[in-house]
This record gives structure tokens, sequence and C-alpha cells, in this order.
């Protein structure tokens, strides 16, 4: 879902940007008042799978656009919301300064839809209640923890991927660049 610059309009980038900048703001901000320095290699190790694993890419047809396995949701299942939602900031910065992976006018854009709605929508949403739900409690506790992971991780990340496939849609058409209609650019998406 890596965007390119060519797909956003300067009003609509520097919004992005906005939003990214506030929410990396106030996750740095949540996660130093935690101050757990024990986070860091752990952050720092899952951020290096979750790169590899995001290196994989492959071209969406038609709409100037890429897409590949996104890891908000397990850094943030592992880390935490904020520690999870930094770690994707550095992944998709590192991608796209080292890798052409989306350009740096469309990097606020990409942190958002591949890192907030995975670290947070998906976090707050679905990984958590799930998790602390009594689905699957007549499976007895090991079976009924396992289904309820690959019934978060599995419903967490269709959903969030989706979100995040959409709103470049609704980025590239308010930024009127796509020749697209809504509907077929949704559609490809």
């Amino acid at each position: 879902m890596h965007m390119a610059d060519a797909l956003l309009a300067p009003g609509v980038a520097a919004t992005m940007y906005a939003a990214t900048a506030a929410v990396t703001g106030v996750s740095a901000a949540r996660l130093k008042k935690d101050e757990n320095p024990a986070k860091l290699p752990t952050m720092a190790v899952t951020a290096a799978l979750v790169f590899a694993g995001q290196m994989i890419n492959y071209t969406i047809p038609g709409t100037g656009s890429s897409g590949h396995m996104c890891g908000g949701l397990l850094l943030s299942a592992l880390l935490g919301p904020q520690a999870g939602f930094l770690s994707m900031v550095v992944i998709l910065a590192i991608q796209c300064l080292f890798f052409a992976d989306g350009g740096l006018m469309a990097l606020g854009a990409n942190c958002w839809n591949m890192a907030f709605y995975g670290c947070f929508v998906g976090y707050y949403l679905i990984w958590k209640p799930i998790m602390h739900s009594s689905l699957f409690s007549k499976l007895g506790e090991k079976q009924a923890l396992r289904s309820k992971i690959a019934a978060a991780s599995i419903l967490g990340c269709v959903l969030t991927l989706q979100l995040g496939a959409f709103s470049v849609v609704v980025e590239t058409s308010l930024s009127g660049i796509t020749a697209l209609p809504f509907g077929a650019f949704a559609a490809l998406m």
C-alpha cells in the first residue's frame, strides 16, 4: 500500500503528515512515561522482522500503489499500540528513504495507512476485545487462547489492511490525481 508522491496533492500530504506527527508525538510521550528501557531491544528485533516481511511487494495494477504484508497489528500485539506504531514509523521511513517504497511527500499518508490502523484500530477495536473476551471458552484454556489469537489476527489484519487501502483511495481522490472512478479504484485496492 505504499503510495507514491504523485498520488497526493501537497495539501493532503501535509494533512496526513500532521495527523501522523500528532500520533507519533503522543505515542513517544506515552512510551517515555512508561519508562521501560527493556522494551527498546524488543522493539528493534520485532521491527527488523516486520521490515523483512514488508520488503516483499507486489504492484496493484492501475493504481500507482503497491501492496505487501503489514506488521502493525503484530507489533501492537507484542509491544503495545504506542511502541508498535513508533516501530512501524521507523520501518516505513527506512523503506521510503533507502528502498524507494513510497515517496517522502507521501510518508505521512503511508504511516497513517499502514501504521495507525494496524496499531491503534486493530489493537483497541479488534485484538484487545477478542483477547479479553470469553470466546471459545468451551474449548479449554490453551485451545481457547489459540483460537482467540487466530481470530483476532485474521480479523484484525483483514480489516485494518482494508481500512488502509480505502484510505489510499480517499487520499488520492481528495488530491484530484486519479483518473479512475472512485468505485473502480476502491475495488482495485
